[in-house]
């Protein structure tokens, strides 16, 4: 395992590649919730030159406001103006513009359509986990499982500030491709003076008709991983997810949901450069989980506004 999780994996002469760091955070005040990308697509041929939005670093903002419709916020960048620490190597740094992230921070500016946002951020956690590890194929890590933010978010003169400023996830996935089709949650329950729990569970195609699952399950301390999940089936449009599994003696079952108003469609990039495909993604879904273990009384876990939710396919 690396030792941060979010070391670089690919390097600049790759021609095809997507490399992504994210943060999604739900505001301590119930304000909302934020989901800042930062992007590396295909750098080796200049990421996709004769497609719109082609190109090679990109920084994406969206803001998920309670009752109210997603704003998504996206510029673009040459290679020539990244600066990212080379493959494997700690610690991790990522910089276009005016737009960073390290090992627990990250920093924009975007100044976009007429709206003007800024943020500047700190984490820290402690849990995290790789949830699934294919070499060159692709990864998905999770360097701040358990993630308190702290610092200031300023769009078009309204600022969010505080320390805890939020509490959700940081990400680092990369792959060859997309893949055709994947359920992704990650939930954070605040428990009172207890430690946070949090549940992360991602589904996706593999070749030869295989399909991946796993879900982790960090509670008391201790880091609880599923791999036999048995799914409620349902599409993208709906929005809703519910599973269950089994380990052991401790049985899980858990349900998402993100549909509502905060539900925003996205346009995402191929990486052999023939076009977009869409993502559905809700950064303000609810979930609830309830564990039982034989001859012990069920605990259940529940947010109303924790939790995101990602669906393709």
């Amino acid at each position: 395992m690396p030792a941060t999780l979010n070391e670089v994996f690919s390097a600049t002469s790759m021609r095809r590649r997507y490399e992504v760091w994210f943060v999604r955070l739900g505001l301590a005040d119930g304000a909302g919730a934020w989901w800042f990308r930062y992007l590396l697509v295909n750098p080796g041929r200049g990421g996709c030159a004769d497609c719109s939005g082609g190109m090679p670093v990109q920084v994406w903002a969206t803001w998920f406001p309670a009752g109210g419709k997603p704003q998504t916020f996206i510029r673009q960048f040459g290679l020539a103006e990244l600066r990212l620490s080379g493959k494997g190597q700690a610690p991790f740094f990522f910089q276009a513009g005016d737009n960073e992230m390290g090992e627990d921070f990250c920093r924009g500016a975007l100044h976009v359509d007429g709206h003007n946002l800024a943020w500047n951020l700190r984490y820290r956690s402690s849990f995290r986990v790789t949830l699934s590890s294919k070499g060159w194929i692709g990864f998905s890590r999770t360097p701040h499982s358990d993630a308190s933010f702290s610092g200031e978010i300023a769009l078009d003169g309204r600022s969010f500030s505080g320390d805890p400023l939020g509490f959700g996830v940081q990400g680092h996935n990369c792959g060859y491709r997309h893949r055709n089709f994947w359920r992704w949650m990650h939930a954070y329950f605040p428990r009172g003076g207890k430690p946070a729990s949090t549940l992360e569970a991602l589904v996706y195609e593999m070749p030869l008709g295989l399909t991946f699952r796993k879900a982790v399950l960090w509670h008391d301390g201790q880091e609880h991983v599923f791999r036999n999940l048995s799914e409620t089936k349902g599409t993208a449009e709906e929005m809703l997810w519910s599973f269950s599994a089994r380990k052991g003696g401790l049985e899980l079952r858990a349900e998402i949901d993100g549909r509502g108003e905060s539900m925003h469609r996205l346009s995402y990039g191929k990486t052999d450069c023939t076009g977009t495909f869409e993502v559905a993604n809700n950064s303000l879904a609810s979930a609830s989980v309830v564990t039982m273990r034989a001859g012990m009384p069920s605990e259940a876990l529940k947010t109303s506004s924790g939790a995101v939710l990602e669906r393709v396919g």
